[in-house]
């Protein structure tokens, strides 16, 4: 994946494009309730290639800003990660100004941590930008001070993933030669909301024991993500997307996250019929 983009103008500006990559969840056990209030998980981030686009350029004004396109964001530009990041440095390093400029292709609320992935990728680039020099061992702290995904993000590869979503392990997943759809439909799942309908279950045997021991033609089987039960009375869509994709030769299908996209795993070429049953959602395709 292309994830960095650095441009000198003619008046020996730097321009900073990045790529905030999305991801999936593989699996989602919620084991217990910690005393912050936040939750301990067990999941697998996969990264793919569904990308927004972040530009950073020296403020002609010399004002901070930042503007956003494409697909609308849920909050107001001020609560956005990418200020906080700004924000973040800017108390520490009292930075020059900036225009960061964010086009949203990812849709929110849809379990992709298309949010995270954006204050990722500008805590990098910002250090890029400024030749901060920071290391990755506090890139990673900055972002697990925005949100508990955006560790991830600071260098995304398949991992699994514990805690809050913070700790990590290296995880073997031979998945290259298959083929992956996403499809988001026109619905944002509240987190607080999912994760309040939840029943944690520590009491189980754990994801990496699950996955060591089975081919992903078993998955659908063993592979669960927490949230599929929580929230079917709800959102009944999700088992009527997982039917039909599972009917037309997915080998695995599932809630990403909290949802609320449905993806699919394929073997082999994804059946033209998936996009006319989904005429009416965002679709990404892709391999693994």
């Amino acid at each position: 994946m292309i994830y960095f983009v650095i441009v000198v103008n003619f008046a020996k500006n730097i321009i900073m494009i990045c790529f905030p990559c999305a991801k999936i969840n593989l699996g989602l056990q919620v084991t217990s309730k910690r005393n912050d209030g936040f939750h301990n998980i067990e999941t697998v981030f996969i990264p793919i290639a569904f990308n927004d686009v972040l530009e950073i350029v020296p403020s002609e004004n010399g004002k901070f800003s930042f503007s956003t396109y494409g697909l609308k964001i849920s909050c107001d530009n001020n609560d956005n990660l990418c200020v906080k990041a700004w924000n973040l440095y800017n108390n520490i390093y009292k930075l020059s100004p900036v225009e960061i400029y964010l086009y949203k292709t990812i849709p929110s609320g849809a379990g992709l941590g298309g949010g995270s992935s954006n204050a990722a990728f500008a805590l990098k680039s910002l250090n890029e930008f400024y030749h901060l020099n920071i290391s990755d061992a506090t890139l990673k702290k900055y972002a697990d001070n925005l949100g508990s995904d955006c560790p991830f993000f600071i260098h995304p590869e398949i991992i699994l993933a514990r805690g809050k979503g913070e700790i990590f392990e290296h995880i073997d997943l031979n998945i290259s030669k298959f083929k992956l759809i996403v499809i988001i439909p026109d619905i944002q799942i509240n987190t607080s909301l999912a994760y309040s309908l939840v029943k944690p279950d520590a009491n189980r045997k754990s994801l990496k024991k699950i996955l060591s021991e089975i081919s992903i033609k078993e998955w659908k089987h063993f592979v669960v993500n927490d949230f599929e039960t929580a929230l079917k009375d709800l959102f009944p869509y999700i088992a009527e997307y997982k039917k039909f994709l599972y009917d037309n030769g997915a080998v695995y299908s599932s809630l990403s996250g909290s949802g609320s996209a449905v993806y699919g795993i394929f073997e082999s070429d994804i059946p033209s019929d998936i996009f006319k049953f989904f005429n009416n959602c965002i679709i990404w395709t892709g391999k693994l």
